[in-house]
């Protein structure tokens, strides 16, 4: 019998390009990117298109592992109907067990493909409860006067919350945020040390920081992965509320983290385990009490409305970080982008993602 929404063709391919600018967290650098593209074909003719953001420097993951997982569980997907997404999206995890951003090109693309076909906003599937979210803006590792001029140009583009990555040197990451705290005052920041802090690197930073009168609105991944108990003293000790980022890196993990109170906010990202593991650790953390966070790697304008969809489908996030398509020195897809004031503003999207690759 003829299924509309079978799947006909499922195709896998580097997603590569260059970067207007160095990344740098506290784990290393990024001078470009190295992603993968997938893209899902129905026998209605409606096409989805899903990416995978691959980043070293934050787990190791590579664009080779990617490809290569995608190819492999890819395979198992065509003559598959989208209609069975959730059975799709299990089947996709029980293959790729340590894979995420595998996982979340080939989810990703199978649910653009059916919510085109059945004509769906992709944040419809997610609950529809927001049509627009507001990201923050990211100010990575570098010199202070550089920040401050960096901290300039978000703060007149309207944005309203900076997020500083810092983890390297106390003194000098005090620097760098007083920079941008003078140069953008009155917007929100954050702090973001990828694990290159432990608890007292961390407190130390936080003391430098109040003697100048800065208080951080969150403090992100301020002790290395396994250290719950670690994360829990710098928000106790520091008096700054702590999101888990490498922490909350699964299901099992993100119920750790609330058996132990350890944080207030989890940062969810489709490529720590693709969209159905991120979907449930949303619903762990709200039912713990834990505040959500949406973010990402290094990902094109896909991958991030995708997540945008994700948040605003859901509501209730209280962090956005869905800046990174600004790092792009030429934007490699079409469709829905990050707006003045840092808005993906989805509500004319009629179906789907609404993002597809540039010709």
């Amino acid at each position: 019998m003829h299924t509309p929404s079978r799947i006909v063709s499922l195709a896998v391919q580097p997603l590569d390009a260059a970067m207007n600018e160095p990344f740098v967290i506290a784990g290393g650098r990024a001078l470009s990117v190295s992603n993968i593209l997938v893209r899902v074909a129905l026998a209605s003719g409606a096409v989805g298109w899903g990416e995978g953001a691959p980043l070293a420097a934050y787990n190791g993951e590579t664009q080779a592992q990617a490809l290569r997982g995608a190819k492999t569980a890819g395979v198992a997907l065509v003559g598959k109907d989208a209609a069975g997404w959730r059975a799709l999206l299990e089947d996709i995890e029980s293959r790729l067990p340590r894979c995420g951003a595998a996982r979340a090109a080939l989810g990703m693309a199978v649910l653009d493909a059916w919510t085109r076909h059945v004509g769906l906003p992709l944040r419809g599937l997610f609950g529809g409860a927001e049509t627009l979210v507001r990201s923050d803006v990211t100010v990575s590792i570098m010199p202070p006067e550089q920040a401050g001029a960096a901290a300039r140009r978000i703060k007149a583009s309207g944005v309203r919350c900076i997020k500083i990555k810092v983890g390297l040197d106390p003194a000098e990451d005090a620097a760098r945020v007083r920079a941008v705290a003078a140069a953008a005052r009155g917007v929100r920041l954050i702090l973001d040390a990828n694990q290159g802090y432990g608890p007292r690197e961390s407190l130390n930073l936080l003391r430098r920081l109040r003697q100048s009168g800065i208080v951080p609105a969150l403090f992100e991944q301020p002790a290395a992965a396994a250290d719950h108990d670690g994360l829990a003293e710098v928000s106790r000790r520091g008096k700054v509320p702590v999101a888990a980022d490498e922490s909350a890196d699964g299901r099992e993990a993100v119920l750790r983290l609330a058996q132990r109170r350890a944080v207030q906010v989890v940062n969810i990202k489709f490529m720590k385990g693709g969209i159905l593991e991120a979907w449930d650790i949303a619903a762990i953390a709200r039912s713990a009490g834990i505040g959500l966070m949406i973010g990402g790697n290094i990902e094109s304008g896909l991958a991030m409305t995708a997540a945008a969809h994700f948040a605003a489908g859901l509501g209730g996030f209280a962090f956005v970080d869905l800046d990174t398509p600004l790092w792009f020195a030429r934007d490699p897809m079409r469709g829905g982008r990050l707006g003045p004031g840092g808005v993906y503003d989805l509500g004319p999207v009629k179906a789907g993602i609404g993002v597809r690759p540039a010709p």
